[in-house]
């Protein structure tokens, strides 16, 4: 973890961790690396925080005194930003979001010319030059200045792209939706109804604070009421920038981002287009998906957390589908980033093809129990926990005792001084002792 990129690009309370200032030097220094000595464009997306144009506005004058043009996209979601990114053969996209954090916070993520989140070793290569930022003295002066220009069509390209990708007719559906106030807030019900389906709506009034503000994917007893009362076949649920949902069947129940790999994975492969038999999932996955892909032949990979790593995985191994149970699903054949509203679509597709409701899709795998406690450490060891050794040989006494049938996962915080410990079995009560046992055992000997 750098001092500016963490997890997910760079993030902060805006205008107090996130400045002006420093968005202009993100600006300066991100356009020096990724552009290559090259001429063009960067474009510039954000979603509907009060902030994001403030920021917009130091982020797009540091590309510009570098002597690139900036596209300005306006509110837009992130995975638009992928796509479009390539579309325009655009040098680099920029995202000024906080994804699902509250409306106070904002962030800054890149991509690549090919529409990539950038690798760990570009985002140093980005901090170096924001670190040492007065020794970048290219100052382009006249013409070799860049310009501001404002693209209209972004989200009418974007829509366009996510209906290529499927071939559904949705009359006759009723779709639930909760837009979290983000991003998707137009683009999502207008995508719906140009499809010929039904779609009610909620939380699609953004002020500029209201973004995820007890509503999105992070708050999904919303959409399950809201599926309940209107009756819906299916009910979405978007976060900030949209990159991710949490989708709920016809009955009000979870579909979280497991369930959704174990519905898109068969139908790909029952359609011949499962690319080496596998799905990428990550270490947090249920269990309950590792047993059903293998009970129907099917391959799991698995990574770290983090969507980027899942698509690492996918690229360097060639897979069509991965994705985090939170709701991050990448489709490799039509995008390169997790896309909310390109998963809702994929799911009303595979419901429509195979004529089943959402509640006997989802009820494809079985999930084991999760527990997840938060043990507070000192913020130096969160990254060294295994070097103890007291820690280690409780966690292997662990794992021996589940023999083979549950699991421990310990992982650092990205954000702040905790290891998360995820405790994975068939007995609830049970996993939940020892999940809070083993919290307080790492508690003693590495804590605050």
């Amino acid at each position: 973890m750098g001092k500016y990129f963490g997890t997910d690009g760079i993030r902060g309370i805006a205008n107090k961790d996130l400045t002006p200032e420093l968005a202009f030097k993100v600006g300066r220094a991100g356009a020096y690396i990724l552009s290559k000595g090259k001429k063009g464009k960067i474009l510039v997306g954000k979603d509907t925080r009060a902030s994001g144009d403030m920021l917009e506005s130091a982020l797009i004058a540091g590309i510009t005194s570098m002597g690139l043009d900036a596209v300005s996209l306006g509110i837009i979601p992130t995975p638009a930003v992928a796509y479009l990114t390539r579309k325009y053969d655009a040098l680099a996209g920029v995202v000024i979001s906080a994804s699902h954090n509250p409306g106070e916070y904002n962030g800054i993520k890149f991509f690549n010319n090919k529409g990539l989140k950038l690798a760990d070793e570009v985002e140093e290569d980005i901090e170096s030059v924001i670190e040492n930022i007065e020794n970048l003295e290219l100052r382009p002066i006249g013409r070799e200045v860049g310009r501001l220009y404002k693209e209209e069509n972004g989200s009418k390209d974007y829509k366009e792209f996510l209906k290529s990708t499927i071939d559904i007719d949705l009359k006759g559906i009723k779709i639930a939706m909760d837009c979290g106030h983000g991003a998707l807030y137009k683009i999502g019900p207008e995508i719906i109804r140009e499809l010929n389906g039904e779609v009610v709506v909620v939380n699609d009034n953004p002020n500029g604070m209201n973004i995820n503000d007890k509503c999105g994917s992070t708050n999904p007893e919303i959409i399950q009421k809201l599926v309940i009362d209107e009756k819906a076949d299916m009910g979405i649920s978007f976060d900030g920038d949209g990159d991710r949902i949490i989708a709920v069947d016809n009955k009000g129940k979870l579909v979280d981002g497991d369930h959704i790999l174990a519905i898109c994975a068969t139908h790909l492969k029952d359609n011949g287009k499962l690319k080496n038999n596998t799905v990428v999932g990550t270490i947090m996955t249920n269990m309950g998906l590792d047993i059903y892909l293998k009970e129907k032949d099917m391959n799991i990979v698995k990574t770290t957390v983090g969507d980027r790593y899942v698509l690492e995985e996918m690229l360097k191994s060639d897979y069509v589908i991965g994705g985090e149970q939170s709701g991050h699903i990448i489709f490799l054949d039509y995008n390169t980033t997790g896309d909310g509203l390109a998963t809702g679509l994929h799911l009303l597709e595979v419901m429509k093809s195979t004529r089943k409701t959402m509640a006997e899709l989802n009820s494809l795998m079985t999930d084991y129990p999760q527990v997840l406690v938060n043990a507070k450490v000192k913020n130096e060891f969160k990254y060294k926990y295994l070097e103890n050794e007291e820690i280690k040989l409780e966690i292997e006494k662990i794992e021996k005792m589940f023999h083979g049938q549950g699991r421990v996962v310990i992982r650092p915080s990205g954000t702040e001084p905790l290891v998360r410990v995820m405790i994975e079995g068939k007995c609830q009560e049970e996993i939940t002792k020892i999940a809070e046992d083993l919290a307080k055992f790492i508690e003693e000997r590495i804590g605050i």
